[in-house]
């Protein structure tokens, strides 16, 4: 099979030890007047395998992470959003020189998405991004499914109205991120929802396993993101009103 070309960009500019990453455009993607790159995704007609154009427009990231965990966000967002593109590899060099910062917190970065599934290392190259078929979708759906579904229903069954009104906040995140079109700001939100719910099962496990599994299938995610952001909302007003057929109906939709 022939292999995917290597995103070589820019040669990186030389850093002091110890600066951090300069990286403007706070909570949104960078205009290319801020970073001075052209948009994403090549040439126009481009192949998905040619030659990929600038990756990961340059966003100020959380200033509380370490280096290596603020690069790790900024790829996340990437995947997420498409603009790390599934079966292009990427090197360590070029992404770098994206987020103004060494190889070395990249190459951490990327050998944590690596670990977790979403790229693969290409010896002397860099990174290639997993592509995901419709099984593998379908695979990650049933196993989030068998493992959500049950406790979302005992717990349905067993925790007051009050406490399910109280993720009224993280249902309307998600519906905003939805409305502005943010995937990466939907990622978190969607995530964060799933995670308040299971939470209230009380064991930090689930909650760990469970957000790895829809970390794995936000990379791969195609649904429409209002309709899955009202899902949430839905679900809140069946737990609320105590209508646990309604509410075990919207849980196996949204899984489905």
């Amino acid at each position: 099979m022939e292999e995917a070309p290597v995103d070589q960009g820019a040669r990186p500019r030389t850093r002091g030890a110890g600066a951090p990453a300069r990286v403007p455009g706070q909570g949104r993607p960078a205009t290319p007047s801020e970073t001075g790159l052209e948009p994403l995704g090549g040439a126009r007609g481009a192949r998905p395998h040619d030659e990929p154009g600038p990756v990961c427009p340059a966003r100020r990231l959380p200033e509380r992470l370490s280096l290596r965990d603020q690069v790790l966000r900024g790829l996340r967002d990437a995947l997420v959003t498409g603009e790390l593109r599934p079966g292009v590899v990427y090197s360590a060099p070029a992404l770098a020189e994206r987020f103004d910062v060494s190889a070395t917190p990249v190459r951490e970065a990327m050998q944590q998405l690596a670990r977790e599934g979403a790229v693969e290392v290409v010896q002397n190259r860099g990174f290639r991004v997993a592509e995901r078929t419709a099984r593998d979708r379908a695979e990650l759906a049933e196993v989030r499914a068998l493992l959500e579904v049950p406790v979302m229903l005992r717990l349905a069954r067993g925790v007051p109205g009050e406490r399910w009104d109280s993720l009224r906040p993280l249902a309307q995140a998600a519906v905003a991120a939805a409305a502005d079109g943010d995937r990466a700001a939907y990622a978190e939100a969607d995530r964060a929802f799933h995670g308040a719910v299971l939470g209230f099962a009380g064991n930090s496990q689930l909650v760990v396993v469970a957000d790895q599994l829809h970390r794995r299938a936000q990379w791969a995610h195609t649904v429409e993101l209002m309709a899955d952001a009202l899902e949430h909302v839905t679900l809140l007003d069946a737990l609320v009103e105590g209508d646990i057929p309604a509410a075990e109906s919207v849980v196996r939709g949204h899984f489905a």
